[in-house]
């Protein structure tokens, strides 16, 4: 979900709404110093006195009309538009054409075909018009016959037709007609290796470019901008620097347009020491172009150097718009810097971005990925305008902390509000099902999944069905629906059945399917991995022996189990019997107190996790010494009291540990949260959220 999530680059646009008080409680001090420069803000300012209109006219002009009628638009009273032009005596070719568009701007297509027909003159704008507006609502068929029966074509006509077939992803259709173009402008060219850049041909852009070269077209700064885009994504890092030398030449180079995509083109080349040349050459005041070395930070993973850069921004008088915000975001996500990413929350509401639709999409997956899931589904709830990412990354965040009914109850709600489900969504549901324990409601997704026409079935849906057939025992079935797939299972299939035969000890199935894992990866360490430990919880330690040799002959290195702590913008990490940090000494004795605690509650070590073939007092050792305890301990002494500890680990919380951090829990009266590599689980009182189906 979160791979394939992309920062928005859409044009900047705030609103005020207050945001959740759970949610800003938490927001520290720090964050007054990204407000100084928000308070006089146009979009902080009520409606009425941003939005004056005269309104007692005896006989108003055309033209104030006409300016009014765009205002009425702009502002989603298309009403009061209709009812002034009606009201009108007299109106020119430009009020009707700009009636027509206000229609389409707010969605009243009928209206605008009942204008169009009226219209007593119409002209080549008022053909471009309809054009445009049909094909801005996807009515590429109908927008073809109007454009086929205009009786006179200027180039924007043609020009406004290739970029609605862009748009509405008819590439073939758009290069066809640009082919046919009886006279083209740079403005043409232009249009065409933009567009083809932004659905994903970066390459025939690039070809374009150089045909209109040869053809004798001047480039404009907008042309060399849409190139060096095209360069970014194709990494053409030889064309870049060419483009970027004539830039120069030409003396554009201070131009936003070419400075910000420049910008981006090195960052894609990973060269941040030219993106910050071109930066520093000039001192910027566009959003875009400050916008631009944020991103490439990001992208780069400074994700340090990249808050950094946002912070400056604030201080050098640049207001953030959404991608700044959003990319701001994503990197304390990177960092699971919860506290940073809190301050920038509060920085958006006191803007007005905390119900953008992208801004709160980056906070939720913060939020979510942080151990937070009630903060994320709180800004979920003030987003204005929900889109399918808002959805899903909601749905996802409630499967990884194991509210599998949160789950369904946003599915619901997506099927009334007609939202448009994708491949994510049912990732997301079957995953919240499989952490949640709930089989007959996996069963009837799945069911509904295949006989879903608009989502094609692929493997990750197969896979988290194989889990929870898997987790519930139901592992014959599990096989069946591995051996009846449309497509060959690949390892993560095969590795969700292996795991569940460790959790049901079943050994014969799990030899069966390690091989087929074998034959597919022979070095997949996970694979090598549970199968050691099958054989160690039953005992076989010749064959845990075995496979250790075999994975030390091929080279195979186990991933050791790490668990860390992020407190005050510092991350503190522990191996299991690790005493390489700073305060090792009161780590220890604090693990020695809640040991005594432990056995005071009857607590008795289950030796069956220690999966070495020692004594069992040994044993008992390695298991009090887990990186998880040891994170946890050291969370106690640096936290404030009654405060929420949360631990990250790289590998799954194993059994002994889950239940002595229950046990943890309740003796310190605090809510212990341990994200490990498959889920979230939140203790308190003596009690998990996964309801011990971990």
């Amino acid at each position: 979900m979160i791979r394939k999530f992309k920062v928005s680059q859409t044009p900047f646009h705030v609103s005020s709404v207050f945001l959740h008080k759970k949610v800003t409680s938490s927001v520290n001090q720090s964050t007054l110093s990204y407000i100084p420069i928000t308070w006089d803000h146009p979009q902080n300012q009520k409606e009425h006195e941003t939005l004056v209109f005269p309104n007692k006219f005896s006989y108003p002009d055309v033209r104030s009309c006409t300016k009014m009628i765009q205002g009425y638009v702009r502002n989603n009273r298309p009403d009061d538009a209709l009812k002034l032009f009606d009201e009108m005596p007299v109106r020119d070719a430009v009020m009707w054409n700009s009636m027509i568009k206000g229609c389409f701007d707010c969605g009243k297509l009928e209206m605008a075909f009942k204008l169009f027909d009226e219209m007593p003159e119409r002209n080549v704008v008022s053909w471009t018009t309809m054009v445009s507006g049909l094909l801005m609502h996807g009515r590429t068929e109908v927008a073809e016959k109007l454009f086929m029966e205009m009786p006179l074509k200027d180039e924007a006509a043609w020009n406004s037709m290739i970029y609605g077939y862009f748009v509405n992803g008819k590439v073939e259709e758009a290069v066809r007609l640009f082919h046919k173009m009886p006279s083209r402008s740079v403005i043409s060219w232009t249009s065409m290796i933009s567009g083809l850049d932004q659905t994903g041909n970066s390459d025939e852009a690039l070809f374009i470019f150089k045909q209109m070269l040869f053809s004798g077209v001047r480039p404009t700064s907008m042309t060399f901008s849409s190139v060096l885009t095209a360069c970014a994504n194709v990494k053409d890092l030889h064309l870049g620097l060419k483009i970027h030398g004539h830039v120069v030449k030409l003396g554009y180079l201070s131009d936003t347009y070419i400075t910000a995509p420049l910008i981006t083109f090195y960052a894609h080349c990973k060269d941040i020491n030219s993106c910050c040349k071109v930066f520093y050459e000039k001192a910027h005041i566009s959003v875009v172009v400050w916008t631009s070395l944020l991103s490439g930070y990001n992208l780069n993973c400074k994700h340090e150097t990249a808050l950094k850069i946002f912070s400056d921004m604030f201080r050098s008088n640049v207001l953030p718009n959404q991608s700044s915000f959003t990319t701001a975001l994503n990197s304390c996500c990177e960092l699971e810097a919860l506290d940073r990413g809190k301050e920038i929350n509060g920085a958006a509401v006191k803007i007005g971005l905390e119900t953008d639709v992208f801004v709160g999409n980056s906070l939720i997956v913060l939020y979510t990925k942080c151990g937070n899931i009630k903060d994320g589904l709180s800004i979920f709830k003030v987003i204005a305008e929900k889109n399918i990412v808002s959805w899903n990354s909601m749905v996802v965040g409630c499967a990884q902390h194991g509210y599998g009914k949160w789950a369904l109850v946003l599915f619901n709600q997506m099927i009334r509000y007609k939202v448009p489900l994708d491949d994510i969504t049912f990732t997301g549901l079957l995953s919240a099902c499989s952490r949640s324990g709930m089989l007959n409601k996996a069963r009837c997704i799945f069911y509904f999944l295949l006989n879903h026409k608009s989502v094609k079935v692929n493997l990750e849906h197969y896979a988290c069905m194989v889990d929870i057939l898997g987790r519930s025992g139901k592992l014959n079935e599990a096989v069946e629906l591995v051996k009846n797939m449309p497509m060959e299972p690949n390892t993560y299939i095969l590795l969700a059945l292996l795991s569940a035969c460790k959790m049901h000890s079943n050994l014969k199935l799990a030899e069966t399917a390690a091989e087929a894992i074998f034959n597919i990866d022979p070095n997949c360490s996970a694979a090598y991995t549970l199968l050691s430990n099958l054989y160690a919880f039953a005992g076989r330690w010749n064959d845990v022996s075995r496979i250790r040799g075999v994975m030390k002959n091929k080279g195979i290195v186990k991933e050791p189990g790490l668990s860390w702590v992020n407190l005050k913008g510092s991350r503190h990490e522990f191996l299991s019997g690790d005493k390489s940090h700073p305060m090792t000494t009161e780590i220890y004795e604090k693990l020695e107190w809640i040991g005594e605690k432990l056995k005071e509650f009857g607590y008795i070590p289950d030796q069956m996790f220690a999966l070495h073939d020692v004594e069992d007092e040994q044993k008992e050792t390695v298991l009090l010494y887990h990186s998880e305890r040891l994170a946890i301990c050291f969370a106690l002494i640096c936290s404030a009291e009654g405060s929420t500890i949360t631990v990250m680990k790289n590998l799954r919380v194993c059994g002994d540990c889950h239940s002595v951090i229950k046990l943890i829990a309740k003796i310190v009266e605090r809510e212990i949260v341990v994200r490990d590599c498959s889920r979230f689980h939140h203790f308190k009182d003596g009690f998990c959220s996964c309801g011990d189906y971990w």
